[in-house]
């Protein structure tokens, strides 16, 4: 359709905080009636990955995350400090009643949104299709750049 609004996101981190962003607005933007695509390139396609369950948050670099104290860079790249800020991480969400990935992501294939996964960073870090979902697409810049030269919005997370 002509009137149909498009929203084109590149995915570029595949960590669980950088997670949500894509999925979120994706799934959203295909309740409003947007067609909508996701391109997922480097670390981005760790989301399209079978097993979402090893994601995680790291705090280092991340001087916005909130902690219940505020911890040191130093302190922060000791070991088991990634799983402590994971652990709360998803406690948080846990409690807080937001959804998980998982079903974010179930949501975006529910919903129609195109997932793509970009082949030259397919190829460039040796991954074989049987390590993702079903039901995604594989394509180049190209691919991204003929959706998002007509969307509406394109976003870059």
């Amino acid at each position: 359709m002509a009137d149909e609004k498009k929203l084109a996101i590149i995915s570029t981190k595949g960590t669980l905080d950088w997670g949500y962003p894509p999925f979120i607005l994706a799934s959203t933007a295909a309740a409003l009636g947007y067609d909508t695509q996701i391109f997922f390139t480097f670390y981005g396609l760790n989301l399209l990955k079978k097993d979402l369950s090893g994601t995680k948050v790291s705090p280092l670099g991340n001087p916005a995350m909130p902690m219940p104290m505020p911890i040191p860079n130093l302190v922060q790249v000791l070991p088991g400090m990634e799983s402590m800020a994971t652990s709360m991480m998803k406690k948080k969400m846990k409690d807080k009643g937001v959804a998980s990935l998982d079903d974010l992501r179930d949501l975006c294939v529910e919903a129609e949104v195109t997932l793509i996964a970009c082949q030259m960073t397919v190829d460039l870090f040796d991954y074989t299709p049987d390590q993702f979902i079903d039901g995604i697409e594989y394509g180049g810049a190209a691919t991204f750049f003929e959706f998002a030269g007509e969307s509406d919005i394109s976003l870059f997370i």
